[in-house]
């Protein structure tokens, strides 16, 4: 019989003894242990034990603590127990046989050994920063997008060594948040922005706010300073608890290490099933601390949940829905994913189809049962199919002003956030996922004669198609926006992802760009400009066999310009096309429409096709009508980060 030392905490296994905390018992060879056994003072595996002389004392080599499994008392062998005379320093073997708990009487059997956690985290091989990736990346997180720096070295270092994951450093952390908001939107994946205290952390709020307001998922790791916040004059300190608070559906600090699984786990939970930032701030000394996982509290979660109306809501709809003459359907962006369920309900009840901007592309543009976008950048004959209905049928609708759906008619509200219901005073609330409810509401309906409305369907697109087309002047010089549209929506290919600014050119894009089968993000509710280009790295990352066209304006991509390189630098190749009409052209409009005069729009532009060289992309300045559609075709062709700088103008209408 030998003995067997961990080489860890310096506990020694005797093969006479056995071990009564684990179970073991006497005369059991150490090579008989399974392989599941650990080291019962710091958890060590069977591999980190060696051989020692017969006269090393068996057991713990520091002074270790007892519980009681009855009454959960503890004896810790440093301190002794004076209520039984027994003296500090005594170990728990040394007692004897007869002693006894000394609070209900247990004997020693009911006791066991508390693992001495830090001594195992001490002598662990991974750190705090390790274990948080590696739990990041063990739910299917593959992407972070970040700047390093002083207080998160630790963090990009787990990165580096994190083999599932790929690392995009950008040049503004803006542009780090804004590509992770649009990276869940386009593929409902979570992504990391990972980046230091306080000017690094302040930087990506922007981006955060836009996840926020649309309801993106996104983890935010953020270094901190070795302290908790202290006050003024510390250098890169904030309060980063205090500053995420209102942006976040989750904020902590990691400072014990044993909490960092659970937070991890938590921060992903809340981000997924809130569809919002969650954020984690790691102070930079606990980033380096040894860590064993095995030894945190870790929680597991369902990944989206699944929720359906009670049956009792859903007659009460479906009789809403035929009882109605004139019903009309209002899809919004929780509906988005379901088309095919959208489209048998509007056939089957005889509905003409109306999406927020958000939802445009959920159908392409020429279905025969879609009108289009119900605002202002829509054709007017949504407006008044939507004012003359006598039943609205809202799907994943979010109700903002620039939709503006009248809240006087009879609806029936579907969304899966029961906040949003209620909207109106006649509203038949329907509190579901979209996916698994409108599949319901179909087969409980009764079917209609489609005829009349389809004709009455196609005669409103013919108006709305006829006065784009005539808007899209193919003489007009400068390039008019309506013609850029009209370029863009012949040559961008079916399956093709487009990301989206703001400003003029998102007006001109909700209102003339012809959908087919692209996708397509954009900043809904914040509604920042320089979301379009970051938007674009991310949707290359995300569907690298994909073309990829950024659709902006000359005052958007300038806020995100600095990050062309990160393109270049990660081989992205995506097509940009700028309408660079030398003004804040939209706050142009604006000024016009409130009785300003125009003041301080004006911009001075770089040349952005040179700009594209220098960077080590391509571009082309394009200046006249007939030149847009080549300029694009070779964009197409060339596999690299490429500009179409088309020189327009900032008249809404001529």
């Amino acid at each position: 019989m030998a003995k067997w030392r961990c080489s860890i905490c310096g506990y020694v296994y005797d093969e006479v003894r056995g071990e009564q905390s684990t179970g073991t018992p006497p005369h059991t060879l150490f090579s008989d242990l399974p392989d599941s056994w650990h080291c019962p003072v710091c958890g060590a595996d069977k591999k980190a034990f060696l051989p020692v002389k017969e006269d090393v004392p068996a057991g713990p080599a520091v002074p270790m603590v007892w519980r009681c499994r009855v009454c959960g008392y503890e004896y810790d062998e440093q301190k002794g127990e004076s209520a039984t005379g027994t003296a500090p320093g005594t170990k728990f073997s040394d007692l004897p046989g007869a002693w006894r708990c000394p609070v209900c009487g247990a004997e020693k059997g009911a006791f066991f050994m508390i693992e001495k956690e830090d001594i195992s985290h001490d002598a662990a091989k991974t750190t705090v920063a390790d274990v948080i990736f590696a739990e990041i990346a063990s739910q299917g997180v593959e992407l972070v997008f970040g700047l390093p720096g002083t207080s998160s070295l630790g963090l990009v270092d787990a990165v580096r060594r994190q083999e599932s994951m790929r690392y995009i450093a950008v040049r503004h952390e803006e542009n780090a948040a804004m590509a992770a908001s649009a990276y869940h939107k386009l593929t409902g994946k979570i992504v990391v922005c990972l980046t230091i205290a306080g000017p690094g952390a302040t930087n990506l709020t922007t981006g955060l706010y836009d996840a926020k307001e649309d309801g993106a998922a996104v983890l935010s790791i953020n270094g901190q300073v070795e302290t908790q916040y202290t006050g003024p004059y510390g250098i890169q300190e904030i309060d980063q608890d205090a500053f995420f608070r209102p942006v976040t559906v989750y904020n902590n600090t990691i400072y014990d290490r044993k909490m960092t699984v659970l937070l991890v786990d938590r921060a992903l939970k809340y981000a997924l099933l809130r569809k919002g930032v969650a954020q984690l701030s790691v102070p930079n000394n606990v980033q380096k601390q040894g860590l064993d996982a095995r030894f945190c509290r870790r929680e597991t979660g369902i990944v989206s949940p699944h929720i359906l109306p009670d049956d009792g809501m859903i007659q009460q709809a479906t009789k809403a829905i035929d009882d109605a003459e004139r019903p009309v359907i209002i899809v919004g962006w929780g509906a988005f994913a379901y088309g095919d369920a959208v489209l048998a309900l509007a056939r089957k009840i005889a509905s003409p189809i109306l999406t927020t901007f958000r939802a445009k592309g959920m159908v392409p543009d020429d279905n025969e049962w879609l009108i289009g976008i119900l605002g202002a950048l829509g054709p007017p004959q949504a407006r008044t199919l939507a004012n003359d209905a006598d039943l609205l049928i809202t799907l994943g609708v979010g109700f903002s002003k620039f939709t503006n759906i009248p809240l006087d008619k009879k609806m029936v509200q579907l969304d899966i956030d029961p906040i949003k219901l209620g909207k109106g005073a006649e509203t038949t609330c329907l509190w579901g996922d979209c996916g698994l409810t409108i599949p319901r509401l179909t087969a409980g309906v009764r079917a209609r004669n489609i005829e009349h409305v389809l004709k009455e369907i196609a005669g409103m697109k013919r108006e709305w198609d006829d006065q784009r087309e005539r808007e899209a002047d193919p003489e007009a010089i400068p390039v008019r926006p309506p013609y850029i549209m009209k370029v863009l929506s012949e040559t961008i290919p079916d399956d093709a992802v487009i990301t989206l600014d703001v400003g003029e050119n998102q007006w001109w894009f909700g209102r003339n760009f012809r959908m087919k089968r692209q996708r397509f993000a954009m900043s809904g509710y914040l509604g920042t400009m320089g979301f379009g280009f970051p938007a674009a790295i991310a949707a290359k990352l995300a569907y690298p066999e994909r073309k990829v066209f950024c659709i902006t304006g000359d005052g958007g991509f300038s806020q995100a310009m600095s990050d062309f390189v990160t393109a270049v630098k990660y081989e992205l190749p995506m097509v940009v096309v700028i309408l660079n009409n030398h003004q804040l052209g939209m706050i142009q409009v604006e000024q016009l429409m409130e009785h300003y005069p125009n003041f301080g729009t004006e911009l001075l532009n770089p040349d952005f096709a040179a700009y594209a060289r220098i960077c080590g992309g391509e571009g082309v300045r394009v200046e006249r009508p007939g030149e847009l559609k080549r300029a694009i075709e070779e964009a197409l062709r060339r596999d690299v980060p490429f500009i179409v700088d088309v020189e327009t103008d900032p008249r809404r209408f001529p």
